[in-house]
């Protein structure tokens, strides 16, 4: 996949437009993509001829764009890693991240990242894109990471993000018998003071949405199914440890590693509507063995 092309048909409700206002509004190509497009090597095409944006359209008309092929960052180097694909297609590829694998790289250092494995994934297939992660997850929390492949579709994955369209389905298992069968957590989410990690319930916080319901009780922990409303760093851990409820293995907001050595926390399902197919996608992703074995 050298370089990303797309091709539509000018509709009569289009007559008129120039090619920038069709771009920008309607397909919602972003400002910095038509310019790369302009000076990077990329093209405006109307019926086979090259336009620029201030061409005027007309119904029945063919408008193709190619973009600029994409340069690969030269510091993040390509890992051959198992990976545990869930879903793929032209557009977007989805694993089933395994624990102690953060998405990306860290700024610290690390020596692996499921990125890095994606990227040698493409390099093997021919398909020359960079990462575009479109969420993430921690590194020792398992389940659904989504990449675009192409920076389009990030950003068009990136505003249904924005807008709450994306529909992320976890579970987890946590410490103690949650006193009603479901609920909301609405409590704002910030940066703890002093730590560069941490992050905790306070005021000066963002706004922050998690609904929850107990799928199973046990003796002394619980298996809950949850869903984000907004997409906050450490979401769940926070609010569910701020409710007094912890997740297993998660010593950094109090609970222990007593059942198992990391936050017993699980992406099981991502459903999004397709922006190419039109389509409404659903990915799963199984429990992995040590949450398994809880249950």
């Amino acid at each position: 996949m050298d370089q990303l092309k797309f091709v539509w048909t000018i509709a009569q409700k289009d007559d008129g437009k120039t090619l920038r206002t069709f771009l920008l509004k309607d397909k919602m190509v972003s400002r910095q993509a038509l310019t790369d497009i302009k000076n990077k090597g990329g093209a405006l095409m109307v019926n086979d001829e090259l336009v620029t944006v201030r061409h005027k359209l007309q119904p029945g008309e063919i408008v193709t764009v190619c973009f600029p092929k994409e340069e690969v960052s030269e510091y993040m180097e390509p890992i051959a890693l198992p990976l545990d694909i869930v879903y793929e297609d032209d557009h977007f590829l989805a694993i089933n991240k395994v624990s102690d694998l953060p998405t990306i790289p860290s700024r610290f250092g690390s020596t692996e990242s499921l990125a890095q494995g994606v990227l040698h994934y493409y390099q093997t297939r021919g398909i020359s894109s960079t990462i575009h992660a479109v969420n993430r997850l921690d590194r020792n929390t398992t389940g659904i990471v989504l990449f675009a492949k192409h920076r389009y579709g990030h950003s068009l994955m990136s505003k249904q993000l924005q807008a709450g369209t994306i529909d992320k389905g976890y579970l987890a298992l946590c410490h103690g018998i949650p006193s009603v069968q479901q609920g909301v957590i609405e409590e704002p989410i910030g940066r703890k003071e002093g730590s560069i990690i941490e992050r905790c319930v306070t005021g000066e916080g963002q706004y922050s949405k998690t609904l929850f319901e107990v799928i199973e009780r046990f003796d002394d922990y619980s298996l809950v199914k949850l869903k984000l409303e907004t997409g906050r760093t450490h979401q769940i851990r926070v609010h569910m440890a701020f409710k007094g409820y912890p997740l297993l293995g998660d010593d950094l907001y109090g609970g222990n590693h007593q059942m198992i050595d990391r936050q017993a926390l699980h992406s099981t399902s991502l459903t999004f509507h397709h922006p190419f197919t039109e389509m409404i996608v659903e990915i799963e992703a199984p429990l992995p063995k040590d949450m398994k074995r809880l249950i």
